[in-house]
């Protein structure tokens, strides 16, 4: 399964799939397997890789082959299928890489597909964080975590003179039928899915009205076929939601209404410009 190109996006199969990487005052839209960044406020140009990893859950967990960090060029995106996975007694078995807590969360959640796919979550962030290993062997049990002031989760390493903790980003997205992972080195992550064909209970533009900045509306109000206009509010949900993810602070700290995701079209692509007190970024796609 790979990733498909799209007009400012990417897909894997059905989902649209968004991720961003924020430093400073630079954030980075992924477009594809490759794709390239041009920041006008630092004036250089990064190309970068996405490399995709499928996990298969649908059978026993066998041993974790370590796998090398990704370079600062490169993001690493990890994916499963929650609905490849039907054996109850695998999910009763990955269910035991939990700590008490997640076993406590997941307990509480409705509707069977949801508990199955946020088992699935945990379960893909344990083991891929575990893969990449440094100078000792993880055991995906033992991995803690712990949330900043704003609620994005973190590793929380122990440190000792034998360990050296990677310096891993990880951020995490799922639906029903599909459960992403992205990692980075150095550079915190935030990624995004929802499902192409998802149908909204709202009225687009009310709903808009409420949570998007006035430019969104007013770009969203100006198309006029309802199938197109659906699809280009779902791009810019899933970007407004991986943004926020990324810059680590949540949809309280950073509505969706206080920045703007401008679309335009160049010769060499599409690129998305973000328009924020946070940064000012294009990132172009060939």
């Amino acid at each position: 399964m790979v990733l498909v190109l799209g007009a400012g996006c990417c897909f894997v199969k059905g989902y649209v799939v968004e991720h961003l990487l924020h430093f400073r005052l630079l954030a980075k839209l992924s477009q594809g397997r490759m794709f390239s960044f041009v920041s006008k406020r630092l004036s250089l140009m990064m190309m970068t890789k996405v490399c995709c990893f499928q996990r298969n859950f649908s059978s026993a967990l066998p041993p974790l082959v370590p796998v090398k960090l990704p370079s600062k060029m490169e993001t690493h995106f990890w994916y499963v299928l929650p609905d490849e996975v039907k054996s109850e007694s695998l999910l009763s078995q990955y269910s035991e890489l939990l700590s008490p807590r997640e076993k406590k969360n997941l307990y509480h959640m409705q509707g069977d597909q949801f508990k199955k796919s946020a088992l699935l979550a945990r379960v893909l962030v344990r083991t891929t964080i575990a893969r990449y290993q440094t100078n000792c062997q993880v055991n995906p049990r033992s991995l803690k975590f712990k949330k900043t002031i704003y609620g994005k989760p973190e590793v929380d390493w122990e440190n000792g003179d034998k360990w050296c903790p990677p310096p891993l980003h990880f951020n995490i997205s799922h639906t029903s039928s599909l459960v992403a992972c992205g990692v980075t080195v150095n550079v915190p992550i935030g990624i995004d899915v929802e499902e192409k064909q998802r149908r909204l209970k709202n009225k687009i533009l009310a709903f808009a009205k409420r949570y998007f900045s006035p430019d969104e509306v007013k770009l969203l109000t100006a198309i006029s076929d309802p199938e197109i206009q659906r699809q280009e509010f779902i791009k810019l949900w899933t970007l407004k939601e991986a943004y926020v993810k990324a810059v680590g602070r949540g949809f309280s700290a950073a509505p969706f209404n206080t920045f703007t995701i401008r679309a335009r079209v160049i010769k060499m692509g599409g690129f998305h410009h973000f328009d924020t007190q946070h940064s000012e970024v294009c990132c172009q796609t060939y």
